[in-house]
């Protein structure tokens, strides 16, 4: 009996600003501090005029973490502000606002801020930790959840393991109240408090289904001195196998701030991110390409960039993947590492032909191919002439 197998290829990662979170917690009826977005000054001042709030919190929107510690190429420190005068909302979006923010994980020229949310500030009487997310060992979604909350979960996990809790969700019934009940009270909340971070549980759980997320991580969710459940801050991760259906949320990917190189592999299904190295990997497999990267590292090497060519590569792909790593000024020598057992090698052979003829390859080229049709496609490769006046290798280990 045959099989006919279809090859799905990952997308790259959707991407969403914490406005957006927000937003979509909100319409799923989730508690989120009431929030605008601004694109210039005088929408910030606006927006806070309209909170009418006690304190407000302006935050720079970029797809980074460490923004209250960033710096603005304007000179103003921190991307996270806190103030009872609408006025200087103004005054702070004003430098915040088409100027790069620095954090740790930005890139050393920084991001430049094009919108900034401009929210309602609330105290925060306790700091606790949930989520949904998917669990292999479970077979589904499960509910992860501490009264430690605001902090590092994975901390948490090492030195307090007893103060985490799971609760595995039974897909066909839902997050049942006695379940949504015992995981409140596991995170510290009584009385009133208790039912209403139960339903705060149910309504995140709908979300996680209604948009396809693999997971939903809330951290903190908090309890305000006026005896609200607050969500404060939230990390949503998507399904990118259901774009087609949620369409109105993949829309919204914010493309920006990606690396041009990354969304051009993307667009060929292919896996890649750069690195600082000069020894630029091609392997199929993200396994493999992990290993290559370490043994490259491990020998005194530097790789230039992870990229994973995937099973059902395409003589196209390999050659576009070719296109990518020989404009990357940094790269001195190209490693093609290919196990063929997921991908026939004469589709790599013809690719690396078609790209070392029509590029120009001006650096050295080391392919090593394992697998089907290797015999074949070695003899191709070393009577290829584009490729006899190379500086060219074939291993075959």
């Amino acid at each position: 009996m045959l099989m006919q197998c279809t090859w799905l290829s990952p997308r790259r990662w959707l991407n969403l600003q914490e406005y957006q979170s927000k937003k979509l917690m909100q319409e799923s009826g989730v508690a989120v501090q009431r929030f605008y977005v601004a694109d210039t000054a005088s929408e910030a001042l606006e927006a806070a005029k309209r909170l009418n709030a006690k304190e407000i919190v302006l935050k720079a929107q970029i797809l980074a973490g460490g923004r209250g510690k960033g710096v603005f190429d304007s000179g103003l420190k921190g991307g996270v502000h806190l103030t009872k005068d609408p006025a200087v909302v103004g005054e702070l979006a004003n430098k915040m606002l088409g100027f790069n923010l620095t954090t740790k994980q930005t890139p050393k020229e920084g991001v430049k801020v094009k919108t900034v949310m401009v929210a309602e500030a609330l105290d925060i009487t306790r700091e606790t930790y949930f989520a949904i997310l998917m669990d292999r060992s479970c077979n589904g979604p499960v509910m992860v959840g501490s009264p430690q909350g605001g902090m590092d979960i994975e901390e948490v996990a090492a030195s307090t393991p007893e103060l985490i809790f799971k609760e595995a969700i039974d897909i066909f019934e839902g997050v049942r109240d006695d379940q949504a009940l015992r995981m409140a009270a596991n995170l510290g909340f009584k009385g009133a408090l208790q039912r209403q971070a139960a339903d705060q549980i149910k309504r995140l759980y709908d979300l996680f289904l209604k948009v396809d997320a693999t997971q939903v991580e809330v951290n903190p969710l908090g309890e305000t001195p006026e005896g609200q459940v607050v969500c404060f801050d939230a990390k949503i991760n998507f399904d990118d196998n259901a774009e087609f259906r949620q369409k109105s949320v993949f829309a919204m990917d914010d493309m920006t701030e990606a690396d041009p190189t990354e969304m051009a592999a993307a667009k060929w299904d292919l896996k890649y991110i750069g690195l600082d190295g000069n020894i630029a990997c091609f392997v199929n497999g993200a396994g493999l390409a992990m290993a290559t990267c370490d043994i490259i590292d491990l020998h005194g090497g530097k790789p230039a960039n992870f990229l994973d060519l995937g099973g059902g590569v395409k003589e196209k792909q390999v050659y576009e993947a070719f296109k990518l790593l020989t404009a990357d000024p940094k790269v001195e020598a190209i490693l093609v590492n290919i196990f063929g057992g997921i991908v026939n090698c004469a589709i790599i052979a013809n690719g690396i032909t078609k790209a070392c003829r029509e590029l120009e390859l001006k650096v050295p080229l080391v392919v090593r191919l394992e697998g089907k049709t290797l015999n074949q496609t070695a003899s191709f490769l070393l009577g290829t002439s584009s490729l006899q006046r190379k500086n060219f290798m074939l291993m075959s280990i």
